[in-house]
């Protein structure tokens, strides 16, 4: 049976996705280097785009999805993760981030191929370079049940390293990405509205696993 990780009278108004969203904006963006499970999200409503993912595979999970998150890889960039479902054969999204334009996606798109593509103008970092360049294929959470994912106290880094390990698929050729042009200022001034600074990426360091 899957575990109840909300209080009483919780569970129903997260059941849709999104509603799920709605409650994944109300919460603080997390800067730091940790990965808390659906439960700590949930009690100190604060999160990074993986605990983000992870919170709202659980909640999906609770009304009937399987629990599946998607990482995509980025240059220059965090990686990302979002958690995916499927509504009449077509593929949505839930998840967290700093950037508002890497959010949310209704379940119109017909493949993961598609659903990911529309990120693709709106992933950039903070001088404008867009930065998406794969992703893998869903990862279902229920594999690492033996962690208590839902509701543990320790660490999940754990899970962002197998979301490493598994294959991704390129979006791009090397002569595709040579012809990128930088995301127009407007747009990179909205996507970081409201975004946390100790958060964000800076171009040219080493980055984190998944923290986007």
């Amino acid at each position: 049976m899957t575990e109840n990780i909300f209080l009483p009278g919780i569970p129903t108004a997260l059941k849709k996705p999104e509603k799920i969203q709605e409650y994944l904006d109300s919460t603080k963006y997390n800067a730091s280097k940790c990965t808390r499970s659906p439960l700590l999200v949930y009690q100190l409503k604060e999160a990074h785009c993986f605990e983000g993912a992870m919170f709202a595979a659980a909640c999906l999970e609770q009304a009937g999805f399987q629990p599946l998150i998607l990482d995509m890889i980025a240059e220059d960039d965090d990686d990302h993760v979002i958690a995916v479902y499927k509504m009449y054969n077509c593929w949505g999204a839930v998840a967290k981030s700093n950037f508002t334009t890497l959010r949310y996606r209704e379940p119109v798109y017909r493949s993961l191929r598609e659903l990911v593509m529309s990120y693709f103008d709106f992933y950039f970092n903070t001088n404008g370079f867009k930065s998406l360049r794969a992703y893998s294929r869903p990862v279902n959470l229920h594999r690492f049940d033996y962690l208590n994912w839902r509701t543990t106290d320790e660490d999940l880094d754990s899970i962002g390293q197998y979301l490493n390990s598994v294959p991704h698929y390129p979006l791009l050729t090397n002569n595709q990405i040579q012809l990128l042009a930088p995301a127009a200022p407007s747009l990179l001034s909205s996507a970081l509205m409201g975004s946390n600074p100790e958060g964000l990426f800076v171009p040219g360091t080493k980055k984190d696993s998944v923290t986007n």
